[in-house]
């Protein structure tokens, strides 16, 4: 890794751009101003079903995972908000809270509730043949609602582990209406400012049959629900060979795509760092979201959050290196020729329209980002400068456990 700037290179690589007719201050703009939401839960000790591997300077509270997500703000300008997870991140004070972020420059986000580690979920919670359980679980996603009006936030973002593992454990229909139910009443419980991006799960921990386990049950949910009901998409969250972009297409056209959590995944839900797996699958989502972004007709934004363990990583250089890898997909496609993409697709120019994506994908947009974080006083390589900064070493001293 190396934290010099080739202006050289930059020069060259912007002239050739703009001899394909890019704008590459707008580009170089608008890749600066995404916004990419990390997760509180993704600077904590991680692991395994079967470890936790402990690191060192990891941080013990929400106020200490703050200080973490602003490190990292601070260094990239482009993940200026935070997602907490109830009751991992819970608190007396969240007004106080609220403040405590703000004062790092950064501000609480998404809203997770948790409905999978109390023992009384062990056969369900919103699908649980128990009505006190299900009343429990409803009651909690309600308190989530109200820590986030209090922090200020807009998004509530339930995950459900309901499922089961052996044939004949639950009536899928049943548990059906009862999930429906409860949502139904959480969601009504929404301020109108409030959207419910509900995530879904192919498999684990049921491993049998999951309550949502695709985005096709969970549109056919917010459907019902209402049109603050959108859909989560997880990338790790899919059978093997799963065509994402065109889902997440899909979702866009129907205007039901809420946000992503980001990851990378081999096999299953991984949970590894963005990008380190599939950059092309990732380039070929933001192709979608991009095209969306800028539709002259209906322009859709959704939210982009990043949803990983990176268990053997050091925490905070894999948050950068997430951040960066998304802000770098983001700025690729942004590059796309997007009216000689069109004309290839009508004349069936199958191989013209590959290439052009091709193109954009081939093209290594680190300098101009590089560039655009010098020009507004951010350092030109966030990794190296984090390494640079003494910051892990002071964290390993101010947090280590007595």
């Amino acid at each position: 890794m190396s934290s010099q700037f080739d202006e050289e290179f930059y020069r060259l690589l912007a002239q050739r751009l703009h001899d394909r007719g890019v704008d590459v201050a707008a580009v170089e703009a608008e890749a600066m101003s995404i916004c990419i939401e990390t997760p509180s839960w993704g600077y904590g000790d991680s692991g395994t079903r079967f470890k936790v591997f402990r690191q060192p300077g990891v941080p013990r509270t929400i106020f200490e995972k703050l200080q973490d997500a602003a490190e990292v703000h601070r260094l990239t300008g482009i993940a200026p908000r935070v997602a907490i997870h109830i009751p991992w991140d819970k608190v007396d004070d969240y007004a106080g809270l609220s403040a405590y972020a703000r004062s790092l420059g950064v501000v609480i986000g998404a809203v997770n509730p948790n409905l999978f580690e109390d023992d009384d979920y062990k056969f369900g919670s919103v699908t649980n043949v128990s009505p006190a359980i299900r009343r429990k679980a409803v009651a909690h996603m309600k308190e989530c609602i109200e820590i986030a009006k209090q922090v200020g936030s807009h998004l509530f973002t339930p995950w459900l582990a309901d499922g089961t593992n052996y044939p004949g454990q639950g009536d899928f229909r049943q548990r059906k209406h009862w999930l429906e139910e409860c949502l139904r009443e959480v969601y009504e419980a929404m301020p109108d400012s409030m959207t419910m991006a509900i995530e879904y799960k192919f498999f684990e921990p049921a491993f049998y049959h999951t309550d949502l386990a695709d985005w096709g049950m969970v549109y056919a949910l917010t459907t019902k629900l209402g049109p603050r009901a959108k859909v989560l998409v997880d990338l790790g969250h899919h059978p093997l060979g799963t065509n994402i972009e065109h889902i997440v297409a899909v979702l866009l056209d129907e205007g039901r795509l809420g946000g992503f959590h980001f990851n990378s995944k081999k096999y299953a839900d991984d949970d590894m760092t963005v990008g380190s797996h599939a950059p092309y699958e990732l380039f070929l989502i933001f192709n979608e979201l991009v095209k969306a972004q800028f539709d002259p007709e209906r322009p859709q934004t959704v939210a982009y959050m990043i949803d990983q363990s990176h268990a053997i990583k050091p925490k905070i250089e894999a948050m950068v290196q997430s951040v960066l890898q998304v802000q770098e997909t983001y700025c690729k496609a942004l590059l796309v020729d997007r009216e000689a993409l069109a004309a290839a697709q009508l004349k069936n120019d199958v191989v013209a329209a590959e290439m052009i994506l091709r193109e954009a994908f081939a093209t290594d947009v680190r300098p101009l980002l590089a560039h655009a974080r010098i020009e507004r006083g951010l350092p030109p390589d966030p990794l190296q400068a984090y390494r640079e900064s003494g910051y892990f070493e002071r964290i390993v001293r101010e947090r280590t456990h007595h």
